[in-house]
């Protein structure tokens, strides 16, 4: 079994940062005279407590971490900070169960962005800024964690971007701090030119700030049920499109730009595809859906609706300005389908991302090239370098594991009675984070609230499963992981 005091150690201080940025919307709730911010208080207080305890009785010893430690911190960071997290929910005034409370912190932490309360708009502001930074620090978490942990994990063909300096975590690590901490710059500045382009565009400072951290997480929690709809501004939708883009490319790639080489950002075949599939699908929506609303839907309006719901659901954030679902057939399947794409691997997207779709493209067509001609010799290549055969592997088998956790995900929903339409869309959304499914109860016009509570904690763990990249989570349940 691995040991554990290292895990607890570093899941301790990761609660303490937790509990302090609780504070926050208990500063906000004040601000706004709102008697709900004893519930922040109470929180961080629990979640202080607990994770000084780990702290202490797990200090003394080193930080080295080995493969089978890493996989159990990661998974375990997620759950305890989605479990403690969700006590501000539990405790404030809107008295969710606490299923519903976990159900809405995992959403969060995992920038799903699915939610089960109803009522946003009268909701209290503390509760509505502490959604918001969840997902903020769930956006930023991730970027960390496909720089420095999942390389080395070798998850899902992770380890294309595996840095270059060392083999070894002792030098790896530290350079991916020093990486980290300059992306984390990169990733406030870019949340405060988005939450000050919503202020200039007519959004009230409170909603600006709250949706800046949300769009730029590619998070998808609003401070309204009506989601970008009721603002009904072409401005701030234009607005919200850019940055859930900007969120949906690698981060890495603008500290490149910033350090002297702009032009790397766009010399990247992943960034490439991305930009492009996105051009693509708004097209086709767009035309799909003037040629069916063309009578009383101008083509300006159909471009910027389909503009902003596409983006907003390739790159999983979960905004809606419309509910796509009454479109029509094309539009509800493509929509559907746009659900699993996912942005580009260092984004704060979630999905099956780019670069598994260019590594089984690659391979697809060096396999068909070796059928016809038996006797040559193809190599795939991806951004002009060949691709290891380990990477096809872990790419093909992330595809498989993916299917099989999305199909075992919707026959489950099923079986707790819920229709096809539902059980479907729910376990694609869950496992790709995207937010709101298909559907009249959990499409973007509706909640998760009516879900029985069986299957809110089985979204609840597709959420956990989709954002740690499924190997992560998955490989917790073989016997063979704790021998040794």
């Amino acid at each position: 079994m691995p040991e554990l005091r290292p895990i607890l150690f570093v899941v301790g201080i990761l609660m303490s940062i937790l509990a302090a940025a609780m504070l926050l919307p208990a500063i906000v709730d004040i601000a706004y005279g709102h008697d709900d911010w004893g519930a922040f208080v109470a929180s961080a207080a629990i979640t202080l407590f607990v994770g000084v305890a780990f702290v202490l009785t797990s200090r003394g010893r080193g930080f080295s971490l080995e493969v089978r430690q890493a996989f159990l911190l990661t998974a375990l960071s997620w759950l305890m900070i989605a479990a403690f997290a969700a006590l501000p929910f539990a405790f404030c005034e809107l008295d969710l169960s606490y299923t519903d409370a976990f159900f809405e912190s995992m959403s969060g932490v995992t920038t799903t962005g699915s939610t089960v309360i109803v009522g946003l708009d009268a909701a209290p502001p503390g509760i509505l800024i502490w959604r918001a930074i969840l997902q903020w620090l769930g956006g930023i978490g991730i970027i960390v964690m496909a720089l420095s942990v999942l390389p080395l994990l070798r998850v899902g063909g992770m380890q294309l971007f595996r840095m270059e300096s060392s083999d070894t975590s002792e030098k790896v690590l530290p350079r991916a701090a020093e990486i980290a901490s300059s992306i984390g710059l990169i990733y406030f500045a870019l949340t405060v030119i988005c939450a000050s382009a919503y202020a200039a565009c007519g959004m009230p400072w409170f909603d600006a700030v709250a949706h800046g951290m949300t769009t730029i997480a590619t998070g998808g929690f609003s401070t309204s049920d009506l989601s970008f709809g009721r603002f009904s501004s072409a401005a701030i939708d234009a607005v919200a499109t850019a940055f859930m883009i900007i969120g949906g490319m690698p981060f890495v790639l603008y500290l490149r730009a910033i350090r002297g080489k702009p032009r790397a950002l766009f010399e990247d075949s992943q960034v490439r595809w991305f930009l492009s599939i996105v051009a693509i699908a708004i097209a086709a929506m767009t035309v799909y859906l003037y040629q069916t609303r063309g009578d009383d839907l101008a083509f300006i309006d159909a471009f910027r609706l389909c503009a902003f719901n596409v983006v907003s659901v390739i790159t999983g954030t979960g905004f809606a300005t419309s509910d796509y679902g009454i479109w029509g057939a094309f539009a509800t399947t493509g929509m559907f389908y746009l659900m699993f794409v996912g942005g580009c691997a260092g984004s704060t997207t979630c999905g099956i991302k780019i670069f598994r779709f260019q590594v089984l493209y690659a391979t697809c067509r060096s396999v068909v090239a070796k059928l016809v001609h038996p006797s040559g010799v193809f190599i795939p290549y991806y951004n002009r370098k060949p691709i290891p055969e380990s990477v096809s592997e872990s790419v093909m088998s992330f595809f498989f594991l993916f299917a099989l956790c999305f199909a075992g995900l919707a026959l489950a929903l099923s079986l707790l009675g819920l229709d096809y339409l539902t059980s479907v869309s729910g376990a694609a959304t869950a496992i790709a984070n995207v937010g709101p499914g298909l559907g009249p109860i959990i499409g973007p016009a509706g909640t998760f609230e009516p879900l029985p509570d069986q299957a809110k904690w089985l979204l609840s763990f597709g959420m956990l499963l989709g954002r740690l990249e499924l190997f992560t989570v998955m490989i917790l349940v073989f016997p063979t992981f704790w021998k040794g």
